[in-house]
């Protein structure tokens, strides 16, 4: 079943040529920030950048690039002793910079190390969260938007907070009204909760199999419990406006181990 989605889902994007005989399909949009996911015959090790990447019974597998990552990539293959390299070339994006005012300012200014403390106790459990390496296969289906609504922020873009550069956004962002109901895009099982983190506020990570995970923040109230299995267009958090926010929306970010890519790379257009 599993396979059917990920063959039906993924001939929404194009799939170049293949330069392997071993490597059977690699689709996805070959651009910064994407997640790809192929196949190779059983049997076949895949490495990126000199790392093992964990495959399927049946090859099936996920990469994932960063915002700002060479766009010259490739993959290693190995069979026994044979050896084969396939080429991925990725295109450039340009990111928009976004000026935000009216942020608390005490998320904006470095806090007192009594808080910072608190910060890096919170980031340590999210990076363990994304770390979650498990056998789910959700991964390789077709995923859905957790709620539809007016796009208020993207993916790659440079924020300004209160006149000060911050890091570059890494989700994409849904404005809607505090309350309304968030649902899980892919299968998963939940990884995280947290309910009032400094910055992201009310916090769910949820894992889709072989690193490949959701995260979503701001939210008013989490529905779920670490360690729940979800089904996908189960309801799992509400729309908030905590943390550092300044707004009710909901920020949506997707992982691949801790390469933090786009979203909406994996979804069809919005209300189709």
């Amino acid at each position: 079943m599993l396979r059917t989605l990920f063959l039906a889902g993924l001939c929404l994007f194009s799939a170049p040529s293949l330069a392997s005989d071993w490597l059977l399909s690699l689709n996805g949009e070959r651009t910064q920030g994407s997640l790809l996911r192929g196949q190779v015959t059983p049997g076949v090790s895949v490495m990126l950048a000199g790392k093992p990447v964990r495959t399927t019974e049946a090859g099936f597998f996920a990469v994932g690039f960063g915002r700002d990552a060479d766009l010259e990539q490739t993959l290693e293959l190995k069979k026994g002793d044979q050896r084969q390299q396939v080429a991925v070339t990725l295109d450039k994006r340009e990111y928009n910079i976004q000026r935000i005012e009216g942020v608390p300012q005490r998320t904006v200014d470095p806090p007192p190390e009594a808080v910072l403390k608190r910060i890096r106790a919170e980031v340590a459990a999210i990076k363990q969260a994304r770390a979650s390496d498990t056998d789910l296969q959700a991964f390789l289906s077709e995923f859905q938007w957790p709620l539809t609504g007016r796009i208020s922020g993207v993916y790659g873009s440079q924020r300004v907070y209160n006149g000060k550069p911050g890091r570059p956004h890494f989700g994409v962002d849904v404005a809607r009204p505090t309350g309304t109901l968030v649902v899980a895009p892919a299968d998963a099982v939940i990884t995280l909760v947290q309910d009032d983190n400094y910055y992201s506020g009310g916090t769910l990570i949820m894992d889709h199999g072989y690193g490949v995970s959701s995260t979503m923040i701001h939210l008013s109230e989490v529905l779920v419990k670490p360690g729940q299995v979800v089904k996908q267009g189960d309801p799992v958090a509400k729309v908030g406006a905590t943390g550092r926010a300044t707004g009710p929306h909901l920020d949506w970010r997707l992982n691949w181990y801790d390469e933090k890519l786009d979203p909406v790379t994996i979804v069809p257009p919005m209300g189709e």
